[in-house]
């Protein structure tokens, strides 16, 4: 009778544990909520912020990711600058994650050349160490405006040796600073020496030419939408111009759109088209597969 127990009793326990295996495998399979994480730092510098939005029913091999990057003239700005485009990506892409970036603004102690191209780099290295843990799939579109453009531009044409970076939506951004309109100004030498650490690039480098993402297209920069004013006090039509014939000559699958009016204050019906087109490239580059 004793021995009959024991029996009972390891066969109760083993029942047990393959119930508790079953449900713990049932709990792991259930689809994930959609979540938002915000102020993730990336860094120790307080300004090494982003949020990200991650889908519902988001997995490891599908949840590709959509980067916003703002503007300021490298030197202000903020994500929440970039806030108001998320409801509409999310309405219009709903299986995609989003990250919305800060990066540590420029000072008089501290240059954004290359630093804020490497504040990129850190936060799509850090959600590709992650992938797991959060359920994405570490491919990406940038979508910057303005100084964020033109970090986006750099980032892909230059650093992104992984090519991670499926896609670019340029909104405004500076891309040659070569052209007469920045070389012959006589301050922007002064500003573009305050922006760089020389300390990072090898003595006699020319910081116009290697800061220019239109100098630096290639063969294997990544699909690129340029939107630009024909009236924009800052960034002159020639640089949109010289980006767009690098990205012919390149043979690289772009669009380039001139709207009427300044560094991004156009036409209600030219910000829809815009916002038409980025999806579009979302849709053909960043496909998240059902």
């Amino acid at each position: 009778m004793k021995k009959l127990l024991i029996i009972i009793l390891l066969f109760g326990i083993q029942l047990s544990y393959v119930s508790c295996s079953k449900d713990s495998d049932n709990v792991s399979e259930l689809p994930l909520e959609a979540t938002s994480l915000l102020d993730v730092s990336y860094g120790n510098n307080p300004q090494q912020k982003y949020d990200l939005y991650l889908p519902a029913n988001r997995t490891s091999t599908k949840t590709k990711i959509i980067a916003l990057v703002h503007g300021g003239g490298w030197t202000e700005g903020d994500k929440n600058d970039m806030a108001f485009l998320i409801p509409y990506i999310q309405q219009k892409h709903p299986n995609h994650a989003i990250v919305n970036i800060n990066y540590v603004l420029a000072d008089v102690n501290t240059p954004a050349f290359p630093n804020q191209i490497l504040n990129l780099k850190s936060v799509i290295s850090k959600l590709t160490n992650e992938k797991n843990e959060l359920q994405i799939f570490p491919e990406f579109a940038l979508i910057g405006v303005s100084a964020g453009a033109h970090l986006s531009l750099m980032y892909d044409y230059v650093y992104d040796t992984d090519d991670q970076v499926k896609m670019l939506a340029d909104v405004v951004g500076p891309s040659d600073f070569t052209d007469p309109y920045f070389s012959e100004n006589p301050g922007f030498p002064v500003l573009l020496s305050l922006l760089v650490d020389e300390s990072a690039y090898s003595p006699g480098t020319d910081y116009a030419e290697v800061l220019s993402p239109a100098l630096q297209v290639s063969t294997e920069s990544s699909p690129s939408l340029l939107f630009y004013g024909n009236a924009d006090p800052l960034v002159p039509l020639s640089n949109a111009t010289t980006l767009n014939a690098a990205l012919n000559e390149a043979q690289i699958d772009h669009n380039f759109n001139v709207y009427e009016g300044g560094h991004g204050n156009w036409a209600q019906a030219d910000i829809e088209d815009m916002l038409a087109q980025i999806s579009v490239y979302v849709d053909t580059y960043l496909e998240v597969e059902e």
